[in-house]
Parts: C-alpha cells; sequence; structure tokens
C-alpha cells in the first residue's frame, strides 16, 4: 500500500513565489509499513518550462513496486530562472532527511532521478550540492543537501556545442553571462564530491543529443566517480518507461529501451546494499 501526500511550499516564506501565486510541490509515494527505505526523488522533463505528468507518477509507482519510497517534484520553471530550481529541489532532498525517521526513509540511501533537463536539476545537485548558495539561516551543513546517486534519463547537461537551447534559455535567459553559463554546464562542474550514477539516453536522440551523457560520463570518468551508462541504439527523445503506460504513440514503447528501468534497480540495489 502506498500514502499519497502532496507536500506544497510554505507560501509565506518561499523566496521564488511571483505574482501568479505558484509554488512547488512534491507528491509523496510513501510504501507503508514500519521498515525503513531508500527513496528516490523524481524531477520531470519539460525543458524548464512544463514538468511533465508521463515522467512522474508512472516513475515514481515503479520505484515503489522496486521497495523504494518515490517523490515527485513539481519544481520552478520559466518565467522562473536561475537558481530557484536547483533551490526548490535542494529543499526537497532536505525535507526528505527532515522527515526520514516519520516517513521510514533510510537518510544515506537517497537518490534523485530526472528527465531531460528535469536530468540537468538533478545533475545540477550532484554537481552544486555544496554551493553556499544552497544554505540558510537554518544551516545544517552541506551534506544534507547531497544526493546519495543521481539517475540521469537523457539529460539535459551542456550549455556549449551540444545544447538543448530551449532549456537553457528557459533557464538562464537568452543571453546568459559566461560565468553563469560556465556554472550550469555540468559537465564543466563534476568533481570528487559527485555522487554515482547511472545513466541513459538514445543515440537518435535528435532533441538532446547523446554528447550530452557522453560528457558528463566523461566528466566523471576523470574524476573517478562510478558510474553506468547505456546507450540504446534506437528511440527518440522523451521515451520516459518506453512502454504503453507512458506512451502517446507508438513510437514511444520500445520493449529494448524499457529494460533500463530494471537496470537502475539492479544498480541502485547494489549502491545501496
Amino acid at each position: 500500500m502506498i500514502e499519497k501526500i502532496v507536500e506544497v511550499w510554505d507560501q509565506d516564506t518561499y523566496a521564488g513565489q511571483l505574482e501568479d501565486g505558484f509554488t512547488p510541490k512534491m507528491e509523496t509515494y510513501i510504501l507503508k509499513g514500519e521498515q525503513k527505505r531508500g527513496a528516490v526523488l523524481i524531477c520531470p522533463g519539460g525543458g524548464y518550462e512544463f514538468t511533465s505528468e508521463r515522467e512522474a507518477e508512472p516513475i515514481a509507482l515503479e520505484f515503489n513496486a522496486a521497495g523504494f519510497h518515490a517523490f515527485v517534484l513539481y519544481y520552478s520553471v520559466a518565467p522562473r530562472k536561475h537558481p530557484q530550481p536547483l533551490l526548490d529541489v535542494s529543499r526537497a532532498i532536505r525535507m526528505l532527511r527532515e522527515n526520514a525517521e516519520e516517513w521510514n526513509i533510510i537518510a544515506d540511501k537517497i537518490a534523485v532521478c530526472g528527465f531531460s533537463a528535469g536530468g540537468h536539476l538533478a545533475a545540477s545537485l550532484g554537481v552544486h550540492w555544496n554551493n553556499p548558495l544552497l544554505q540558510d539561516e537554518q544551516d545544517k551543513g552541506a551534506d544534507i543537501y547531497r544526493p546519495n546517486a543521481l539517475i540521469l534519463s537523457y539529460p539535459v547537461i551542456s550549455g556549449r556545442e551540444h545544447a538543448h537551447r530551449g532549456s537553457f534559455n528557459n533557464l538562464l535567459g537568452l543571453e546568459p553571462e559566461e560565468a553563469l553559463l560556465t556554472e550550469m554546464s555540468l559537465e564543466e562542474q563534476v568533481s570528487e564530491e559527485t555522487p554515482p550514477a547511472f545513466i541513459w539516453h538514445t543515440f537518435e536522440d535528435t532533441a538532446v543529443p547523446v554528447e550530452n551523457s557522453l560528457l558528463f560520463a566523461q566528466a566523471m570518468r576523470r574524476h573517478g566517480i562510478p558510474f553506468e551508462l547505456h546507450i540504446y541504439p534506437e528511440g527518440p527523445h522523451g521515451l520516459s518507461l518506453a512502454t504503453k503506460l507512458t506512451a502517446t504513440d507508438e513510437g514511444q514503447i520500445d520493449p529494448h529501451v524499457a529494460t533500463w528501468m530494471d537496470l537502475c534497480i539492479q544498480w541502485l540495489n547494489r549502491l545501496f546494499i
């Protein structure tokens, strides 16, 4: 059984609130019972323009079926700009750790999973978790924001030659300063403190080129961070589970690509032993 709750950010203290009254929210898919479990925080894609339902609840239920608590973050998107999405995801993982006892979460077994632009957000937390920007007056130390693992599905990574321009335009504006572009080109920000990652992409992806995943994996290799990388030869962008459950047309159903979830769960179980 799953207990589903919607956690809405406190509007009185939310720094990113605009006149439209938007605040982020997190849907929780907590498995009932007393057993403590690992958790997966999910960031749907959508080009930093919206958050895709196809990469939200269906993903959470798959992780539930594998024995993990799951959480879906509906984070800030355009017209809100960086750093607000990063502040949203950092606050979400902090909430998981602060409520670990009540929600039966193993606090050092929390993965952040992202799709497309949501993959950029997940990877952003993976490389920027110790950025002083994330600290506040209740500072409990940077470790509270560090994911224990990253799961990156056809992620937006680079703002350079292989960028998904729409995502970067929505996140940083049309003419970001070079320093900001460098900061958010995540292959340039990997360090020895970046958590391990499971990464998958398709060779045929024309929206977010496969080079994004390759560049991030290469950077992890240079810094000695373990990763698992799967490049499927066929399939368009945005496949989600690549099953009938998340497909909007026949082109989004691919049994071979659909193996990514089983492989990811195997990887996560080995990492979280």
